[in-house]
């Protein structure tokens, strides 16, 4: 099998890029669930859904056999054992930062 290109420790534009990614999407989710109250299981799997649907969306917009620029060819066995393993890290605690240069900020004064 060969590497995952996204395997690869992110620099820290993309680090920022997905730390803002993320927020937006925890800040949605709870928005809605705080709108539209549901079970907390039935949240999940829509967003789990989603994800899915995004994952086809941009697959299908990288075209077949690598014509993006960004050199990302979709392998969606491979690419679900990622998102998998994303998953799975996301159930365990982080541990906290004590570096103030790898903070995310939490706001502004």
């Amino acid at each position: 099998m060969k590497p995952h290109p996204q395997a690869a420790r992110p620099d820290t534009e993309e680090r920022a890029a997905q730390a803002a990614l993320e927020r937006a999407l925890t800040v949605a989710f709870w928005q809605v669930i705080q709108c539209r109250p549901m079970p907390a299981m039935a949240a999940l799997e829509a967003a789990a859904r989603t994800v899915g649907t995004l994952y086809r969306q941009v697959a299908a917009a990288h075209g077949p056999h690598g014509t993006c620029a960004c050199g990302w060819e979709p392998d969606p066995e491979a690419d679900l054992i990622v998102l998998e393993a994303m998953l799975a890290a996301g159930l365990t605690p982080q541990p906290t930062a004590t570096d103030l240069a790898a903070m995310v900020p939490a706001g502004r004064a």
